[in-house]
């Protein structure tokens, strides 16, 4: 018996089959329920976290991260001496969409003020404010992180996430960039830019090449 579930059964022990032809399945590796944390880390090797070369891809999913202090934003950084520093260097760009509860505005565009040029700061996930104060306001998305273990090639990622922000609009947000470094990405952590992370689930998950 291979353990892995036959054709997408939503069976829920953490393997999934892709279909017939299309190789590879994810892997669920930890889960970390948010409740006041001043982070959110995984770290290669503690607590049952895997983020090595066992997967050469990584998905962290994120579901209804709610922030304790009003109009701030979640963001993350990367380390390379599993967790004793998040500092990578990174050069990442920045777009998103958004349209307000009233029906007024909308509009897509680039957003500067949430990109990195060659920057060790931590990478902002939602845009310019992120409201804290409405208990029913929170931060749902999907990062992924490729080859964090590669010692010859930078670690490109990704981002997009959809949030209630500050004056009731829904925004969509995506991130990309890489951490310019050729040693491995060891560690992952997510903050507020001010204050704890009130609630919600980080998922991490391998994907089998």
């Amino acid at each position: 018996m291979s353990g892995i579930i036959a054709q997408n059964t939503l069976d829920n022990s953490g393997l999934i089959k892709s279909p017939e032809g299309g190789g590879g399945a994810w892997t669920f590796i930890k889960k970390i329920t948010a409740s006041s944390s001043a982070n959110v880390s995984f770290v290669d090797g503690t607590s049952d976290v895997v983020l090595d070369g066992t997967y050469k891809m990584y998905a962290i999913n994120i579901v209804n991260a709610h922030l304790q202090t009003d109009n701030q934003n979640l963001q993350f950084n990367l380390s390379i001496d599993t967790g004793s520093n998040y500092n990578v260097t990174k050069t990442t760009s920045a777009f998103d969409t958004y349209h307000a509860e009233s029906a007024s505005g909308g509009a897509v565009g680039y957003n500067a003020g949430s990109d990195l040029a060659q920057s060790t700061s931590s990478q902002l996930l939602t845009y310019e404010v992120h409201a804290g104060a409405d208990a029913d306001q929170s931060c749902s998305g999907i990062m992924y992180l490729f080859n964090p273990a590669s010692t010859t090639y930078t670690k490109f990622f990704s981002w997009h996430g959809t949030f209630s922000a500050y004056a009731d609009y829904m925004v969509q947000c995506y991130v990309a960039g890489y951490g310019n470094t050729t040693s491995a990405v060891d560690a992952i952590q997510f903050t507020s830019t001010s204050g704890n992370i009130d609630a919600g689930d980080f998922i991490l998950l391998g994907l089998t090449i």
